[in-house]
């Protein structure tokens, strides 16, 4: 047991190990008791229980928040909730993609959950990733920074021209190359991802994916395409990899709880493109800021990302007050 103390204190990415070791242990358990507890059958989600899963979700990350803010300082703890909320907001655009997705290869609501869980097991080792990646980067050259802020305001502007177009999933690169070089499936077979049957020319029996599993490839495509935007975005708050990386699985976690219950009404929230456009300008605009007024209290980057994104939800929930419900994506969370 004498080296076990070294090495709970020693230093990872500038933290002691022990508060990886526990954030890690609080996303472990969180997942075993969702999938293990809650849904260990396929079943369908209704609105009632995504909302209470997603606050449950979100609850857990502000208390863990709230001990970063106490721990850390309350610079960490502003740094965590701003990056939190960018996260959290950027990732309404992966609501609207994926719902598109399981309409597209008529995933059944029963095992859509299937295909979020093993999604986000994905994410979380892609973003490590990528935000270790992003770390050393910035360490190592700070004027890497500049490149994130220029990056931000570019995809800030094109997201605010192109907020209405809406993604051909029939033209995904990834989904052409799958198809191309992968034996799939012509249905659904249950909830299984690969299942192995007769190849009809030669009767031998061979393994075969499943459009689950192509759902699931390209849920990961659509996050690593939006952690583009996003990984940038918080380090353009915090370089701490400890704030970035729990800040963004937290918000990540909450999103697919709370997927069932947006899938019915993501067309509500039209205008919060233009008001998630506004805010990545915001951000990178900050970068390029700080060596003429300084650095920015995390307060005020709290407080206009905030005022941003509540002004877009407003507005659109405004607008589309008289909306029907879209029958497609209604029915992901029925």
């Amino acid at each position: 047991m004498d080296f076990l103390l070294p090495f709970l204190t020693s230093d990872f990415l500038g933290k002691p190990a022990w508060i990886w070791l526990t954030f890690i242990g609080i996303v472990i358990a969180l997942l075993a008791f969702d999938l293990g507890v809650l849904h260990k059958d396929d079943k369908e989600i209704g609105v009632k229980e995504s909302l209470l899963l997603s606050a449950g979700y979100i609850s857990v990350a502000l208390i863990f928040g709230a001990w970063v803010w106490w721990y850390l300082g309350a610079q960490s703890g502003m740094d965590y909730y701003t990056g939190f909320l960018i996260e959290k907001s950027l990732s309404m655009d992966n609501v609207f993609v994926i719902a598109l997705i399981f309409t597209y290869f008529a995933i059944p609501r029963q095992y859509q959950h299937r295909v979020l869980f093993w999604g986000i097991l994905g994410v979380i080792v892609l973003r490590a990733i990528m935000i270790g990646l992003g770390a050393t980067l910035v360490s190592q050259f700070s004027w890497i920074l500049y490149l994130f802020g220029a990056f931000l305001i570019f995809t800030g502007i094109k997201m605010w021209i192109i907020a209405d177009h809406m993604p051909d999933i029939a033209s995904n690169p990834l989904l052409k190359f799958l198809k191309r070089h992968m034996r799939v499936t012509e249905g659904l077979r249950g909830n299984a991802f690969w299942v192995h049957e007769p190849d009809p020319a030669t009767g031998k029996v061979v393994r075969y994916a499943t459009p689950l599993f192509l759902a699931l490839m390209l849920v990961e495509f659509v996050d690593l395409i939006f952690a583009v935007d996003s990984v940038p975005a918080i380090f353009a708050i915090t370089t701490d990899p400890f704030i970035v990386y729990t800040s963004n699985i937290f918000a990540i976690l909450g999103l697919r709880a709370l997927y069932f219950a947006l899938a019915a009404m993501i067309h509500r929230f039209k205008y919060l493109k233009y008001a998630l456009a506004l805010v990545l300008v915001f951000i990178g605009s900050k970068i390029f800021l700080v060596g003429i007024i300084g650095k920015m209290p995390a307060v005020i980057s709290l407080s206009v990302t905030f005022g941003l994104i509540a002004g877009g939800v407003i507005v659109s929930l405004w607008k589309t007050r008289n909306d029907p419900v879209l029958p497609d994506q209604g029915s992901a969370a029925t």
